[in-house]
């Protein structure tokens, strides 16, 4: 009876620990704020567009015990991609994989390749525009705000074995980044464009 009420314990202990250490990392950036409103400069250049397409900058920390490399992934689930009746799928706007564990911060504009901002071996893949790298915010003009969760993880490989090169799609780093995550940070915002 001893014997079970501790594996009792020791089973809630480590159903307990596993959130705990998703909830120790945090991510902040100094050009938004969570549960903030992205700024104009943060928006995309493209598909009628006219923001500077700027990645913010990002510092994280509370990483846990064997963390190999980081990702990170910028999602708008409002954006509209998918079937009727709602039409809401959901738009990939940054993947970045591969990050050196060594890394806890990157500058603002790392986002776009040819900045050459970000640390070696980075890979940058292909957003749902179509390009590598950042693709800033451009919700439809009159639509309600969209909204937009970035994504740090602490990833336990040096290298995502299912993410080969910049042609990885998205869903594929999510689907690995989901499996080998140690722990996560959020940081969310929201960003409008009025009629």
């Amino acid at each position: 009876m001893h014997k079970m009420a501790l594996a009792a314990a020791a089973l809630a202990f480590s159903t307990l620990a596993a959130p705990l250490a998703h909830a120790q990392m945090k991510v902040t950036s100094d050009e938004v704020k969570n549960g903030g409103v992205s700024p104009e400069s943060m928006e995309a250049n493209v598909f009628g567009c006219d923001g500077s397409n700027i990645s913010p900058s990002l510092k994280w920390t509370g990483v846990p015990a064997g963390t190999k490399s980081f990702a990170i992934i910028l999602f708008d689930r409002d954006g509209p991609t998918g079937p009727p009746p709602n039409g809401r799928r959901g738009f990939w706007h940054w993947i970045a994989f591969n990050i050196p564990a060594s890394t806890t911060s990157i500058p603002k504009n790392a986002g776009d390749v040819k900045a050459n901002l970000m640390p070696a071996g980075v890979t940058q893949s292909r957003n749902s525009y179509g390009f590598d790298g950042f693709g800033g915010m451009c919700p439809p003009k009159g639509d309600k705000p969209h909204h937009y969760m970035l994504t740090v993880y602490a990833v336990d490989e040096d290298k995502l074995q299912a993410a080969k090169d910049d042609m990885v799609s998205p869903e594929v780093v999510g689907f690995e980044t989901h499996f080998h995550s140690k722990g996560i940070a959020a940081l969310r915002w929201t960003y409008g464009r009025p009629k």
